[in-house]
């Protein structure tokens, strides 16, 4: 059956749309996405041809998500949240243990920010025995295990908790990469959204060493004025 998915998406493939992705998702030498195949498939389509077989086993979608094509891997995880959704308690373990298995392969920003919350954070959310997984993926030397340390926690905050966010968001403040900065930084402005005052407390201890990316991520929706009174740090 990933045979048959590779098929319906190389049907829809757009070499110009391919280009262009590939450069929107740096795929350059040097860059974070290196290497990355793209085929040039609108996310819907995407969707609609894993919507066609979401009866793939976790072997199945692991085959998949070790494509080097982009829309292959996306695929695969779309296909992996609708298992984990309709899955029983059991069921749902053995997805989070794949996903966590295989995170080297949700390798772009897209990949993370689309499963990462969906799965392991909504997991997370009543197995509170796990969430150190959280803070060993924060650690991690790859970038994007530490953009899912972060991204995960946006189930946290749906459900207005926010000591995860925090607690991950401190872990990361150091962080040399933009697009940990970012995905911080949204994090933040989330939590902001939701309780100003759990936000504010953490920005008044931490923004003057935020990274500037980071910190203005975290302070946009603010009122002018107190924008300007945090980006003057």
């Amino acid at each position: 059956m990933p045979d048959k998915i590779k098929t319906d998406l190389r049907l829809l493939a757009n070499p110009l749309k391919a280009k262009f992705l590939a450069g929107f998702f740096k795929t350059g030498k040097g860059e974070y996405g290196e290497g990355d195949v793209f085929l040039g498939i609108h996310v819907p389509d995407v969707r609609a041809v894993a919507v066609k077989h979401t009866g793939l086993s976790l072997v199945e979608i692991g085959k998949l998500l070790g494509s080097p094509v982009h829309e292959e891997r996306l695929a695969s995880l779309l296909v992996l949240i609708d298992k984990y959704k309709k899955a029983p308690n059991d069921g749902k373990k053995a997805c989070i243990d794949f996903y966590l298995a295989n995170a080297s392969r949700v390798n772009n920003w897209d990949l993370v920010d689309l499963s990462a919350h969906q799965m392991l954070g909504d997991y997370l959310l009543s197995h509170a025995a796990l969430k150190p997984a959280l803070v060993k993926l924060a650690k991690s030397g790859s970038l994007w295990e530490r953009r899912i340390s972060i991204i995960a926690t946006y189930a946290f905050i749906k459900k207005r908790k926010f000591e995860e966010t925090l607690s991950i968001a401190g872990l990361l403040l150091n962080d040399k990469h933009d697009l940990i900065h970012k995905a911080v930084g949204w994090m933040l402005r989330e939590v902001c959204k939701r309780d100003m005052a759990a936000g504010e407390k953490f920005l008044r201890k931490h923004y003057k060493r935020m990274p500037r990316t980071m910190l203005r991520y975290a302070v946009e929706r603010f009122n002018p004025a107190k924008r300007e009174k945090y980006l003057r740090k």
